[in-house]
């Protein structure tokens, strides 16, 4: 456990948490920062700063909890829907390297836009390359 990984240490109880949900190897507590009423954040209990370098059996784990606590943070908060997403790295916005989901309460008239909006212009890509990006990811597996 990183000593400066603020949320090794509100696992490790140093830092106090509004926590909603804990288990052998998730925690889930509402976020200090909301930008929603309700603003949970799902991480494991272990160190990992990225998706990648999250065992399998620890983001099933994780994703578990983000499924099941999904509708009772909206139910909690009266919220019409959510958005559940994961900031993946330093250049999507990830500002605490610990891996987190976020399972933000939405409400119709919240002014908030869908997740297609987070990435600025949209790429003009052609269908061959489209072809070659979905070959290389089918290759990678």
């Amino acid at each position: 456990m990183p000593e400066d990984c603020i949320f090794c240490q509100i696992v490790a109880g140093d830092i106090p948490s509004k926590t909603v949900y804990e288990d052998d190897s998730v925690f889930a507590f509402l976020d200090a920062n909301p930008l929603a009423p309700g603003h949970t954040l799902v991480i494991p209990k272990s160190h990992h700063e990225t998706l990648a370098d999250l065992p399998e059996d620890t983001a099933s784990d994780v994703f578990s909890v983000l499924h099941r606590l999904t509708p009772v943070v909206e139910d909690a908060v009266d919220a019409d829907a959510s958005t559940v997403a994961f900031n993946n790295g330093e250049a999507s916005g990830q500002e605490v390297p610990h891996v987190h989901g976020h399972i933000i309460p939405r409400f119709d008239d919240d002014g908030g836009h869908p997740i297609h909006a987070i990435a600025g212009s949209r790429p003009d890509l052609s269908d061959s390359e489209l072809d070659d990006i979905a070959d290389d990811i089918r290759d990678s597996r």
